[in-house]
């Protein structure tokens, strides 16, 4: 087997150009995320009876179901069955001219949200309630508590599952290409199905998410050494 090697280079460049695509919808995702993971954390921890339940099934549901099966769901079903409903309210619309790319944002997002929800969790639990319950005493309130006591300190312990989830949600939108997303995969594909190059462009893929998973994992270990220093400074000052 002799490899294309010029071909090889080409289709690096043409799919390393496709890595803002792959970014957005991890940006994106995490970002739409943050709010209703936290969300579920908090109903979870406090155990309040309706809306721990609610999350424990949805957590329980989206981790307990392939992403594939997801993607398969709400880009092929999910579009007829909605398009059937809009077009009794509102004929001019057509859901099937809808960007594919906010598909994968649906996708994305509702099972980052699953991830995340845990990762909050675990982390809101690693501080200890004391400080809660001290930081209430000196008068402030529930929402600044929660601000300056106990989510700094629960970031700090989130970091680096947060970046496992971020890294694992990059290598997860390869999947975008059954979207029609032109994402780093489907740029690659398209370009070896021209003279069924696959292996070059398989090595372009695998060496490209070398390369954005690695430099992700050196920020945020940049950003979990910050906030760490932070806390320590922060702890002297205070003594």
């Amino acid at each position: 087997m002799q490899l294309n090697f010029e071909f090889m280079i080409k289709t690096f460049w043409l799919a390393f150009k496709a890595i803002p695509v792959t970014l957005e919808i991890t940006i994106v995702s995490l970002l739409l995320a943050i709010f209703p993971a936290y969300g579920i954390a908090r109903s979870r921890i406090k155990k309040q009876k309706f809306w721990s339940q609610l999350g424990t099934v949805y957590v329980s549901l989206i981790r307990g179901t392939p992403i594939l099966l997801q993607i398969l769901i709400i880009y092929s079903v999910m579009p007829s069955f909605l398009n059937v409903i809009l077009k009794r309210i509102v004929p001019s619309i057509n859901i099937f001219d809808l960007n594919p790319i906010v598909y994968a944002f649906v996708v994305f997002t509702l099972n980052t949200i699953a991830t995340l929800s845990e990762v909050f969790r675990s982390a809101l639990q690693t501080v200890d309630k004391g400080q809660y319950e001290a930081a209430l005493c000196c008068g402030l309130t529930h929402f600044q508590a929660y601000r300056r006591i106990v989510i700094p300190q629960a970031m700090v312990c989130a970091i680096p599952n947060i970046c496992n989830l971020t890294v694992v949600l990059i290598k997860n939108t390869s999947l975008a290409f059954l979207m029609t997303v032109k994402d780093i995969t489907a740029v690659a594909k398209i370009q070896a199905s021209y003279g069924f190059n696959y292996i070059e462009a398989y090595l372009d893929i695998f060496i490209i998410y070398i390369i954005v998973c690695s430099v992700v994992q050196i920020g945020f270990k940049h950003l979990e050494k910050r906030l760490t220093k932070k806390g320590i400074k922060k702890e002297v000052k205070n003594a």
